[in-house]
């Protein structure tokens, strides 16, 4: 893979993992004898990224330097910011630490089974698209319900994808899409609006067509307990 341009990956540690009925948020549970935030760290730290932006939960930064960064061996981490109220605060602010890049890997420090074959392919795809998402085709059929939970629709399902991450655009489009993100956000609350990921901003604020890379079906986000026995059989 040829590789010229300068890439910062900006790994999200903030979450609250509120649905882990857990006191321990869930980038910190431990796989095996590692925390959950080392293995996604560990893949941009061995691969062709130049820098790495951690963000991190409020009063978690003396805690993450010394505990992860420094413990494992972190070097390519050069920043580390505080997350914000909602995830696209704590995205914002990680794109805001960044100096000068051409493009930008926007990561959930909760997955941790992202390689680099991912990051090869999602690097040759922002390169000629600006902006582009890994994913995977749905394997179940899916059904648009109503507030009732009444189905309303069935989407074809090859033409559904499961979303995930590093989700990667140039620098300068991701910067400004979340700037105009953080002016609009009251009035796209108002319309009833949620973002609820990276491709999101820039295809709602800044009508930027979005690219679906090949991830992995093991790229899989640790949310719920469940979660934490399927990651340790991938471990294996």
């Amino acid at each position: 893979m040829e590789k010229k341009e300068k890439t910062v990956a900006v790994v999200l540690a903030a979450g609250q993992g509120k649905r882990m009925h857990s006191n321990v948020q869930k980038q910190y549970l431990l796989l095996r004898d590692k925390p959950v935030i080392y293995y996604a760290l560990k893949t941009f730290q061995d691969s062709f990224i130049d820098e790495i932006i951690l963000v991190v939960g409020k009063g978690e930064m003396d805690y993450c330097r010394s505990e992860i960064v420094e413990k494992y061996g972190f070097t390519k981490v050069y920043k580390m910011v505080e997350g914000g109220k909602e995830r696209y605060h704590s995205v914002a602010n990680g794109l805001r630490a960044i100096e000068e890049a051409a493009y930008v890997f926007i990561h959930d420090g909760a997955r941790p089974f992202v390689t680099e074959e991912i990051l090869k392919r999602a690097y040759e795809a922002v390169k000629e698209d600006h902006a582009c998402v890994v994913g995977m085709p749905v394997k179940d059929t899916i059904k648009i319900v109503d507030q009732k939970q009444y189905a309303q629709s069935t989407p074809n399902r090859e033409s559904v994808w499961q979303v995930q991450t590093p989700q990667v655009f140039t620098c300068s489009l991701a910067k400004e899409a979340y700037e105009k993100l953080l002016t609009e956000e009251e009035q796209l609350r108002e319309q009833g609006i949620k973002i609820t990921d990276d491709a999101m901003v820039v295809e709602t604020l800044l009508n930027h067509p979005v690219k679906l890379v090949e991830g992995s079906y093991e790229n899989i986000k640790i949310t719920t307990p469940e979660d934490i026995v399927i990651a340790n059989a991938l471990l294996k």
